[in-house]
């Protein structure tokens, strides 16, 4: 006789909410940023706090998922729960910027482009390097940020990103994991 309480909702099940939430979140802060200050969105502090962010919550909801079902979670349950929540959440923000770049603000990416450039040369100035960069290789870089913002950009960089999100899955599985040592013997 299992004692154990049954989960109301599969891992997966779950996780389409949680990434739903999360990924709004996310659009939520993305937008307001671009309103504040669209070179907000190129800005490393911007990035760095977004992961923190991201990965912050996907904890959090996993820890309530995790009491939901019982207070513990086997790693594979957890993996599971992870990754649905990092693909849900990665394509509505792709979807959302993509909303942000072609409808809303089609001008946006070239303007992002440009203030990348300028701190990266801002930053190999700062290590005494910004000199040895030509115009030609300026431009190049120019292009390849440029692909970065366009529709099939976008579609690859979620492609890269769903790798990406397996490993991180694999490492948030091993975080959210709870094995209930009453049944060792």
């Amino acid at each position: 006789m299992d004692l154990q309480p049954q989960p109301t909702n599969s891992p997966a099940s779950s996780a389409v909410k949680t990434g739903l939430i999360i990924g709004l979140v996310m659009l939520s802060i993305n937008f307001i940023m671009y309103f504040i200050d669209y070179s907000y969105l190129v800005a490393g502090w911007y990035g760095f706090f977004v992961v923190v962010l991201f990965f912050g919550q996907v904890i959090f909801f996993g820890k309530q998922y995790r009491k939901e079902i019982g207070g513990f979670m086997d790693f594979g349950t957890a993996f599971q729960f992870s990754l649905v929540t990092l693909i849900v959440s990665g394509f509505i923000s792709t979807l959302g910027n993509m909303l942000l770049y072609f409808v809303i603000h089609p001008g946006l990416p070239e303007l992002l482009v440009e203030t990348q450039l300028e701190n990266m040369v801002a930053m190999l100035d700062s290590f005494g390097a910004g000199d040895s960069l030509s115009g030609d290789q300026i431009d190049e870089m120019r292009e390849e940020m440029a692909s970065n913002f366009t529709p099939l950009g976008q579609f690859k960089a979620f492609g890269i990103s769903l790798i990406i999100y397996a490993i991180l899955s694999l490492i948030l599985g091993a975080i959210l994991k709870k094995r209930d040592k009453s049944n060792d013997y």
